[in-house]
């Protein structure tokens, strides 16, 4: 494959709102009457990056940075648990008037993670960034490059949707009421793709400048659209 000069740039970008959307998710926020994790502020934006990249570079390049983002991902959350594991310093508080421990407990409810919910969001993440990047490709060809916009939003809600179906109903069957899970389910879905639906006219901005600087407009004709294929 061909070197380009901004395709570090986005994949650093992609990986960087993937890993920040991991660590701040632990945040319930009030949107309105909604209640959504604090990482859809930033989450949807490495679907806008996935788009990019498909629509730019091509699926190959794509999957190359889809498995980056997984790997620095679990470089993170390997790094995050043995810090919590690391022997507490005695003079380590969160405040004057706090315990060793009452940082170390701060520490884990922010930063920890439960094995059930770390599997959800992994396999959520790579089916839905893959579909993601699947059907923004084969549209491209079915429209001839053309309605970049039709490609991006329905890319969008494709993936978005396998991603929240799978992370809620992974993460908190069992716990939740199914009427719960399908209602978080769907408020999910439709606020991340509404958010890139807004987000559109910075995708036209990003894209077009991408295609020029780097002369390349992919088209996946002839791609292996195997997840796991090395090349």
């Amino acid at each position: 494959m061909r070197s380009y000069r901004y395709y570090t740039a986005v994949t650093a970008i992609f990986v960087t709102c993937l890993i920040i959307s991991n660590i701040i998710a632990v945040k319930i926020a009030a949107f309105g009457s909604l209640f959504l994790p604090a990482a859809v502020i930033i989450f949807p934006i490495s679907y806008i990056f996935g788009d990019v990249l498909t629509e730019v570079y091509g699926y190959a390049r794509a999957r190359q940075t889809i498995w980056i983002g997984f790997g620095c991902n679990l470089l993170a959350v390997v790094a995050i648990w043995i810090g919590g594991a690391l022997p507490t310093a005695p003079f380590w508080t969160a405040n004057a008037y706090d315990a060793p421990a009452a940082a170390q407990q701060a520490y884990e409810a922010i930063l920890g993670f439960t094995p059930r919910l770390l599997a959800a969001s992994f396999v959520a993440y790579l089916v839905g960034e893959f579909l993601n990047s699947f059907v923004l490709a084969k549209f491209k060809i079915a429209t001839s490059g053309k309605h970049l916009w039709l490609r991006t939003i329905s890319s969008t809600l494709v993936g978005q949707l396998a991603d929240s179906c799978i992370f809620i109903i992974a993460a908190f069957a069992g716990i939740l009421p199914n009427a719960a899970l399908g209602q978080l389910v769907l408020t999910q879905w439709l606020f991340k793709s509404a958010y890139e639906a807004l987000a559109t006219p910075l995708t036209y901005v990003v894209v077009n400048f991408l295609k020029r600087a780097e002369n390349e407009d992919y088209y996946d004709r002839d791609t292996n659209f195997n997840p796991i294929a090395l090349k």
